[in-house]
């Protein structure tokens, strides 16, 4: 081996160690927790400056200030981040997306505090633990991917670790003190933590923003890993830094010189893009909890005053006036998370890129640099830079069509760093760029009107995203998505008008903001800004304009007008506390608000005590009718004449209906064999049942029906039609609706907002279904306007049955539809579903309650180990069932 040769090795088994530590900190904190720890490189960093404070400043000894970082101060930083902000986290149900929320918060209060503490400049003179010799970084790194996997493997410690990770909720009731395992957990996780950052920071410039990202950006050797094997991610991590040293042997000439260069030095980013991309999912959900992104109320007054404060900077003068043209720049930025995230639900930790990506193209398309395109004017270089831009929202939009859990979180993140370090950071596409103002609006007064101008137009553009139609529809797929593909969304196409829309509205704001600073910084648009616009609009309401708005305006004073750091601070206490307030400061303040306000007994005035008295025999009559019982329907007319799609005056309305069926059906999990050649019928105007044990296959048979999953052999089909391969939305608006074991209905929408998702969305699209639907389930009058959140259990399956019923379906599958109601409630949902059946509708009902089967029911299936094995009227299959357990 050449000395060349064994000398890049040797530096690139120095920067794969230090990966290799960050994937193992990385995975342990996932075993021991769930949670996907952004924060871990914010942690190296905080305990880089540590050492460097008590070893430098301080005077200290080398051994003991990493004794004092390494052993006290990280493992005691992991155990507080357990204790006091993902522990109630976990207690609400350990959401991945709302920990990620909070993991991020962690992230920006840790830079924001090294800023402050620290300030922002570089540092070269961090001590040096471990000699630049490799090998020390490399055994350090193997003893603890060693010692590691054998606590995991063969201690009690280890076994109860795995049981928390697998049902942290079982494992509790097993007697293990998950809270105990995951506080381990986060201790060692902090301490690898510390450790990486220690051993880079003499061989990198440590300053508050780049060590964290330096860190995570390395976050694919525990990706690669499947958040699992730890073996797979130190040999991946030594692998990648051997590899991204010996390119360095590279040396190509021609136009794609810069470029190769680039990745060469960036193997680390192309993995995270590669395996964020390519791999499956990591968690379990895609969208943001809706607590996180839920619209909060507007303060009374709240938007006259937001006008009067932007109308304000008007009568600035000098650095004040600008300072406040970055504010409505940076608002339309985050206009475009309240699309993406607030309103669609999805994780965007890449809008930086966009709006870097606006400022760049306008300032090529201004300057006559940008290829095949001629000088333009500030403003239609503006305009055309946003066309440019908004079809790349595909690059993390696609991703999230694909991907679930927190794989679209990796992909964006992904992309953020990618354009950051492949783009922004190369001189080839920044250098000697500087970008000017539009003519006439040269001044900082006359460039803030037409600031404010853009942000109407961004504001009209947001607000019509978030209302109407598909405001509906995007609020369904935030809520739940499988209930709004269920209801006909078609959830693959929303997804990618949400980030399109939101690289537009990125890339205007990114534009405008260079536009004021008169050049192309590319610092203002790295990925731990990102991060920051992230936490700042899901803290501050998610799905709020208003929000937005005054985030903008928070980070730019903050920044401008206190030490840098503060408005980083601020925001990651706010995303620490998302947890506990998801509504945001304003709920925290109404709570607090509420909590010191002196409680007394409330009484009635005179008036109010008259009125209770002439009201009380009003009221003893309402309370003897119960208020959750749809009004009488009756069995062979509902009040909906045509609502299920029959015809108002056909005597038979099955006659004209599809047959909905599957031939020789069968499906697989695992090697588990879940269908076996299944072949049933679900005629119309019948309610058909199907019942059996758990485990029987019922649920699969179903999903196979309802388009959820997809069959590994044979045939669903609708009539004369093949739909073995539609998607579920696609089978809803075919005439296919279902309903969900597990309430399926979008909390942040009105009841009536609810059932008009159907309407709108379903098959044959009628516009009297919505008011409709709500009389046949009793759903008008005040329920009408409520809020679907906190209804009961009873209302809430008529909302979802009347919701799927507004679509005009010609084949209702039903999944535990009795689930959660009382007696009064499935003698009325009873009386529906015969009506239905009635007027034509085809009924597949998987139902435990077998009494209610044998009263509904029309034919019953019975399944077990994935095959039906009776058939036949209910009296006839369930006094066999009977039979045959008696003689049992």
């Amino acid at each position: 081996m050449s000395s060349l040769t064994y000398d890049l090795t040797l530096a690139g088994l120095s920067v794969g160690s230090a990966a290799a530590l960050t994937g193992v900190g990385l995975i342990v904190t996932y075993r021991a927790t769930g949670v996907l720890n952004f924060a871990h490189g914010a942690i190296a960093m905080v305990c880089a400056y540590v050492l460097r404070s008590c070893v430098v400043e301080w005077g200290w000894p080398l051994w003991a200030g990493a004794v004092v970082t390494l052993l006290v101060l990280a493992p005691a930083l992991g155990v507080v981040l357990e204790r006091f902000v993902f522990r109630p986290l976990s207690v609400l149900g350990g959401d991945p997306a709302q920990t990620l929320v909070a993991s991020i918060g962690v992230f920006v209060l840790l830079v924001g505090g090294a800023a402050l503490l620290w300030g922002q400049g570089a540092r070269d003179d961090a001590p040096e633990l471990v000699p630049a010799d490799p090998w020390g970084q490399l055994a350090v790194v193997l003893v603890l991917a060693v010692g590691v996997g054998a606590v995991i493997r063969w201690t009690r410690f280890g076994r109860e670790l795995r049981a928390v990770v697998d049902d942290r909720e079982l494992a509790v009731l097993g007697g293990i003190d998950a809270d105990r395992v995951a506080a381990a957990g986060w201790a060692f996780g902090a301490f690898t933590a510390g450790l990486t950052g220690v051993l880079l920071a003499p061989y990198v410039r440590l300053d508050p923003y780049g060590l964290p990202l330096l860190v995570m950006e390395v976050v694919a050797v525990a990706v690669a890993a499947r958040m699992r094997s730890l073996p797979v991610a130190v040999l991946t991590a030594l692998t990648i830094g051997v590899a991204q040293s010996q390119l360095t042997r590279l040396h190509p000439s021609g136009w794609g010189e810069p470029l190769l260069q680039a990745v060469g030095a960036n193997l680390f980013v192309v993995a995270l893009l590669v395996t964020a991309l390519a791999l499956p999912r990591i968690g379990t959900r895609d969208v943001l909890p809706r607590t996180a992104t839920a619209r909060v109320p507007t303060p009374p007054g709240a938007w006259i005053v937001a006008v009067v404060l932007f109308l304000l900077p008007l009568g600035f003068a000098g650095s004040d006036l600008h300072t406040s043209v970055q504010v409505p720049a940076l608002g339309v930025v985050l206009l475009s998370l309240v699309v993406v995230t607030g309103r669609g639900g999805q994780i965007s930790l890449g809008q930086a890129a966009y709006a870097g990506l606006g400022a760049l193209f306008t300032a090529l398309l201004a300057a006559g640099r940008f290829p095949g395109l001629p000088r333009l004017p500030e403003l239609a270089a503006l305009a055309l830079a946003v066309v440019l831009v908004a079809p790349l929202g595909l690059l993390t939009g696609w991703p999230a069509i694909t991907r679930q859990g927190l794989a679209p979180a990796l992909a964006t993140f992904a992309v953020g760093v990618g354009v950051s370090r492949f783009v922004f950071a190369q001189p080839y596409a920044t250098s000697g760029l500087t970008l000017d103002r539009p003519e006439g609006f040269d001044g900082d007064r006359a460039y803030y009107v037409l600031e404010l101008a853009l942000l109407a137009l961004a504001l009209m553009a947001t607000i019509a995203l978030r209302r109407g139609r598909t405001g509906r529809a995007l609020a369904a797929l935030r809520d739940h998505e499988s209930g709004a593909s269920a209801a006909g969304v078609r959830v693959p196409a929303l997804k990618l008008l949400a980030f399109v829309a939101g690289a537009a509205l990125a890339a205007l704001g990114g534009g405008m903001l260079g536009m004021g600073l008169r050049a192309f910084d590319p610092t203002a648009y790295d990925p731990v800004r990102g991060l920051l616009w992230f936490a700042a609009v899901v803290v501050l309401g998610g799905d709020s304009t208003l929000g937005a708005l005054g985030a903008a305006a928070l980070l730019v004073g903050l920044d401008a007008g206190a030490r840098g750091g503060v408005a980083a601070a601020l925001i990651g206490v706010l995303a620490v506390l998302v947890g506990r307030f998801p509504g945001g400061p304003y709920e925290a303040v109404r709570v607090v608000a509420g909590r010191l306000r002196p409680t007394r007994p409330a009484a009635l005035t005179p008036l109010g005590a008259e009125v209770k008295q002439r009201l009380r025999p009003s009221l003893g009559a309402l309370s003897s009718t119960p208020a959750s019982t749809p009004a009488p329907a009756n069995d062979s007319a509902p009040d909906h004449a045509s609502g299920a799609g029959g015809a108002g005056g056909n005597t038979n309305p099955a006659q004209s209906r599809a047959v909905l069926a599957t031939h020789d059906l069968h499906a697989r999990y695992d090697g588990f064999t879940a269908l076996a050649g299944v072949d049933l019928t679900v005629p119309p105007g019948r309610i058909t049942a199907l019942i059996g044990p758990n485990g029987a296959g019922k649920s699969t048979l179903f999903h196979c029906l309802a388009g959820t999953v997809r069959p590994s052999r044979g045939q669903v089909r609708y009539g004369d039609r093949d739909i073995t391969h539609l998607s579920p939305h696609a089978r809803t608006r075919l005439g296919i609706a279902r309903t969900f074991q597990r309430l399926a209905v979008f909390p942040t929408l009105t009841v009536a907002e609810n059932v008009q998702v159907g309407a709108e969305q379903g098959h044959l699209p009628d516009p009297t279904a919505t008011d409709r639907a709500l009389r046949l389930f009793d759903l008008n009058g005040p329920l009408r306007d409520a809020p679907a959140a906190d209804l009961p259990t009873g209302t809430l399956r008529r909302v979802e049955l009347a919701r799927a019923l507004a679509g005009n379906p010609g084949v209702l599958l039903l999944d535990e539809p009795a689930a959660g109601l009382d007696t009064a409630e499935v003698t009325a949902l009873a009386r529906v579903l015969r009506a239905l059946a009635a007027d034509g509708t085809a009924l597949l009902v998987i139902e435990h309650d077998l009494d209610l089967v044998a009263d509904l029911a029309d034919v019953v299936h019975v399944m077990t180990a994935g095959r039906i094995i009776a058939s036949g009227p209910p009296a006839h299959v369930l006094d066999a069932l009977d039979a045959r357990e008696t003689a049992v």
